[in-house]
């Protein structure tokens, strides 16, 4: 607040023409910046910058009146509608929210709230989801059409991609319409597509691994997974959605926001379970307080919290500017960013070999969680940045996920700090690194290079590979060291007894060397099996090919179902796949090719691990599971198939699979160390499946008797 008090105190000392030159410069910048965020799905600048460039024009206007225009950005709802899309003219305008940017102004737009009524009304309060505006049309309670919100008036026809968003429904629930005005008329909901932290993360891991750029944030991810020209590509991600809103109230026999929410709710879409009726101020700003404290420990984004005047008939009465409601506002958590030092830039090798610049931080607690390391991606990057080691840096994290390295502050930087030098040869084999042409990327080119084969090792085990549960970085670790492993078909020749005594390089309290022992060895061998029938994809995945990642072996695979007809495929079929381009096809065929990597194949193969897709034909099966939900947890020991492998089984049925347990689940199926979703399941009263009642039901598709 103090900081724009001074803004509009400065501005008030312009001249006329020197603030009509700064109100026309701020516009220019903030149409680019709206362009590159709703457009593009490329922001350069933060939503705080964004806010704050706005909010700087809004002041400029309002002390010089004259200034202000029709086509302001203060006045416009953000957002565009690419030529690529079929253009969708909304049942009503869907508007902006105006910004409360800390507690001071939230209890500001309160109090005009109480003046306007006479009294201060119940306000629904609402996670502000950090997500992309959809609008869901249905016409006699089945779901037709999706748009984006694009401009307010038009959006984009995104239907066919929407319809690869698994929650949701095509159809309401029966029932759903007896409280609508007309049951005949269109209704349109409108709510957030977002995706969840975890999936974000993966999808820019898997990004990296391919020499994709990543997504900025969560946000610009779902954006962008939402707007793809090809529908497969939408389905690929993980995007989840929460409803709150319809383009007309009157469309319901309503009366106001909480009835809404428990009618979205029971009509089937998913909507967000953290909402508050408040009936007092102090009860609004509590629930922000707990709002903001929780931010870091939810699966999903949110920025703020939305606070809506629950009746319907009085937000009627209270209307709409030329961009916002007058009865919501939106309060706008602040972007945490800290200063911290910078001690040193170590070098991490990849297992492709790609040498990456870390930030070795002094930690410091950032969005709910200690900064030690942030990467600097690569050279370049550093030196763009300008960061030197015994600088004061600011660090935040992108979408409050990702530790990220803004800069440093020029004034504090020691005298004789020097300019960062990237090496000339690995700091793990010492072999010469290479930059090729085009490439921002250092790269270690040597096949001996241990790094890269603990990286390697690593990647095989992975969740997104073969998914061998409880082989982590500190076993692998010592198997490399004790020269047992160099390759991934190594797994396959490790006995119980060798991992049993696998001493872990530390002591007991008596001195004597710790060994990995008999029960953990057992539970890793019995992992390693089934790990051999894992999806072909899986396997292409996780032999580390440079540029494919977990959806590429995917997509790869559904041409080239196993590795003989992989390894027969020239390199010019190979780029004729779809997302795999000239570079990947050129990665793969000169991988195929390579005879230690052959014979790596060649030996994985003799030990059992499947070497071509089987493939289920869910679809044609009878939908004997179908109203059905179950929640897997725990490793499926017995049944030698991952989670994953088993959800899809199910989903061939008909049935739905959650990650959740709650009153509405129909079955958890327990494996082993099965934690926290067992004990709720029987505090709820749910039914319970071990393995083998599981493995009858994939079996036979037939609901479990209990």
């Amino acid at each position: 607040m103090a900081a724009d008090g001074e803004r509009m105190g400065a501005s008030a000392q312009r001249t006329l023409e020197e603030a009509a030159q700064r109100a026309d410069a701020l516009r220019q910048e903030i149409e680019r910046n709206t362009y590159l965020y709703y457009a593009l799905d490329a922001p350069e600048i933060s939503d705080a910058a964004y806010d704050s460039l706005m909010r700087e024009l809004r002041s400029l206007e309002a002390a010089y009146p004259q200034l202000a225009t029709d086509d302001s950005p203060t006045k416009r709802v953000g957002g565009y509608v690419e030529k690529q899309f079929t253009p969708v003219r909304h049942a009503e305008r869907m508007y902006s929210l105006d910004n409360a940017m800390d507690e001071a102004e939230l209890i500001e737009w309160m109090r005009g709230i109480e003046e306007l009524y006479g009294h201060l009304p119940a306000l629904c309060c609402e996670l502000k989801i950090d997500g992309s505006s959809i609008a869901l049309t249905c016409r006699g309670g089945l779901l037709v059409q999706a748009a984006t919100r694009g401009d307010g008036t038009t959006g984009e026809d995104v239907t066919a991609n929407v319809m690869n968003v698994k929650d949701i429904p095509r159809a309401l629930r029966p029932g759903s319409l007896d409280v609508a005005a007309d049951p005949d008329a269109p209704l349109e909901v409108r709510g957030e597509i977002y995706m969840p932290k975890a999936s974000f993360e993966a999808l820019n891991r898997e990004a990296e691994a391919e020499g994709r750029k990543p997504f900025a944030n969560p946000r610009n991810a779902a954006a962008g997974s939402l707007r793809q020209k090809d529908p497969a590509i939408t389905a690929s991600r993980d995007l989840a959605t929460f409803l709150y809103a319809i383009s007309d109230n009157a469309a319901l026999k309503l009366k106001g926001q909480w009835e809404l929410l428990q009618w979205l709710k029971e009509a089937g879409f998913h909507v967000n379970p953290d909402v508050q009726l408040c009936q007092s101020r102090e009860e609004v700003l509590a629930f922000c307080a707990a709002s903001l404290e929780k931010r870091g420990s939810l699966p999903y984004e949110i920025d703020g919290v939305v606070v809506k005047v629950n009746d319907f008939a009085l937000q009627d009465a209270a209307g709409f500017t030329s961009r916002a409601p007058k009865w919501a506002i939106a309060f706008k958590f602040p972007p945490e960013e800290k200063t911290t030092l910078l001690r040193a830039i170590t070098v991490q090798v990849g297992r492709t070999g790609v040498l990456t610049p870390v930030a070795e931080l002094e930690p410091v607690a950032v969005a709910g969680s200690v900064v030690a390391r942030a990467t600097l991606h690569n050279e370049d990057e550093v030196h763009r940045k300008d960061v030197r080691v015994g600088d004061t840096v600011i660090v935040r994290k992108a979408g409050d996920v990702i530790p990220e390295v803004l800069g440093p502050v020029i004034t504090l930087r020691p005298e004789g700090a020097l300019p960062w030098e990237a090496p000339k040869t690995c700091p793990s084999c010492g072999s010469r690194v290479i930059r090729e042409e085009g490439e921002a990327q250092l790269r270690c080119v040597s096949i001996d290079c241990p790094a890269q084969a603990l990286e390697r090792l690593l990647h095989w085990v992975s969740r997104d590979a073969m998914d061998i549960d409880g082989m982590g970085e500190e076993i692998v670790g010592r198997l490399v060291e004790v020269g047992r492993m160099s390759d991934v078909a190594d797994f396959y020749s490790l006995t119980e007894e060798e991992l049993a005594c696998l001493k872990m390089g530390r002591t007991n309290k008596e001195g004597e060397a710790i060994t990995l022992g008999h029960t953990v060895a057992a539970k890793l061998i019995s992992a390693i099996e089934a790990s051999k029938e894992r999806d072909f994809a899986r396997v292409v995945c996780g032999l580390g090919i440079r540029h494919i990642g977990k959806n590429t072996a995917a997509q790869l695979v559904e041409v080239y179902p196993s590795m003989e007809a992989l390894k027969d495929a020239s390199e010019e079929e190979l780029t004729a796949v779809h997302g795999i381009g000239e570079r990947a096809a050129a990665s793969i065929w000169a991988f195929l090719r390579t005879p230690d990597n052959v014979d790596v194949i060649n030996r994985l193969e003799r030990a059992g691990v499947a070497m071509a897709a089987i493939r289920m034909e869910g679809e044609d099966r009878a939908q004997t599971l179908a109203g059905l939900t179950f929640v897997l947890t725990g490793t499926l020991t017995e049944l030698r198939m991952s989670r994953d492998e088993a959800a899809d089984a199910l989903k061939a049925y008909g049935a739905k699979v959650s990650s959740s347990v709650s009153k509405k689940t129909s079955f958890v199926a327990v494996g082993d160390n099965p934690g926290s979703k067992y004990d709720k399941a029987v505090k709820l009263g749910v039914p319970v499946l071990d393995e083998a009642q599981l493995k009858a039901v994939l079996d036979t598709g037939e609901p479990p008797v209990i």
